[in-house]
């Protein structure tokens, strides 16, 4: 999990049980409630990711494994059961539940469904609650999604970021081309009601023709929702690393605010309205109502 800070935002200490100063819940129970559960495990770390995520590799210490991902979600059921305990009463059955990494779908199905149920069995679930999860176009399959899906998420989302082999070896993302586009076909078999795909644009190398080639290929595959994220170079990457030696180039914001225009275009003649500053949907009900609740000011874990 992330780690807690060491003190509240208005400067009180943070309690060692984990519990909050009546302060802190003043006003909790007249906003939507919405949970965020991390999973910080990835296969490989790609070179422009600056996430709270870990490899296998980097989980090992002298001689022996930090963190292990076959515990992990009982560790993540523990916090569910102490934010019932930190909420206390709270009446409020939870609107949201968005399952984020990292990449989650490198723990089994059934975990992933076990953390969904805490949240239900402690809080309980609006009627309309969307439950997503994020996922890498490599680690899931029909078996696995369909799982997903009776298990209760409705919603899922697919790091695409790009149609073109090229763009994805210089971000460092492992599947290939038409994969992402397979994997909305196998969510949707599933039933999945939502699905979303992302999208990175301003990837050194990457053409404007690339960029629509990618917006195409994402509208062709039939998810009713795309995100599309000017890739930022983090210090501290590998990416920022390869820039600095001059193995790439820089990116460039001139080019980023054309590639958001060109999004822009693409999507919205396919039927996608923005709605939000990297988001678009086929409908309202295609929104991430998550990230709206962000937006929004709404209370979340």
């Amino acid at each position: 999990m992330e780690g807690m800070p060491s003190a509240l935002p208005d400067g009180e200490p943070m309690p060692e049980d984990g519990t909050l100063p009546a302060s802190a819940l003043q006003g909790a129970g007249a906003r939507p409630l919405g949970f965020y559960l991390h999973v910080p495990y990835c296969a490989t770390r790609c070179g422009y990711c600056d996430f709270n995520t870990y490899t296998a590799t980097e989980l090992r210490g002298s001689g022996g494994v930090l963190a292990s991902r076959d515990n992990y979600a009982d560790t993540l059921i523990d916090e569910v059961r102490l934010a019932r305990k930190v909420l206390g009463d709270d009446p409020r059955p939870v609107r949201t539940v968005f399952v984020g990494g990292g990449t989650p779908t490198l723990l089994s199905a059934g975990d992933l469904v076990r953390m969904l149920g805490a949240v239900r069995d402690e809080f309980g679930l609006a009627d309309d609650a969307e439950i997503t999860t994020e996922a890498n176009p490599e680690s899931v399959g029909p078996e696995y999604l369909a799982e997903l899906r009776a298990g209760g998420f409705n919603r899922i989302s697919f790091g695409m970021q790009s149609a073109k082999q090229h763009v994805l070896k210089v971000l460092d993302r492992t599947h290939t081309p038409g994969r992402p586009e397979a994997c909305v076909a196998e969510a949707r078999a599933a039933g999945f009601d939502h699905v979303n795909l992302d999208l990175i644009y301003g990837t050194p190398g990457e053409s404007d023709s690339d960029w629509r080639a990618s917006l195409e290929a994402a509208i062709g595959a039939g998810p009713d929702h795309v995100s599309a994220y000017a890739l930022i170079v983090e210090e501290g990457t590998q990416l920022a690393r390869r820039i600095r030696r001059g193995e790439v180039p820089m990116t460039d914001d001139d080019v980023h605010a054309d590639r958001y225009l060109i999004a822009d275009e693409v999507l919205g003649g396919a039927g996608f309205s923005w709605y939000e500053v990297s988001n678009w949907a086929t409908s309202e009900a295609g929104r991430c109502l998550h990230n709206e609740l962000y937006w929004r000011g709404a209370d979340w874990w």
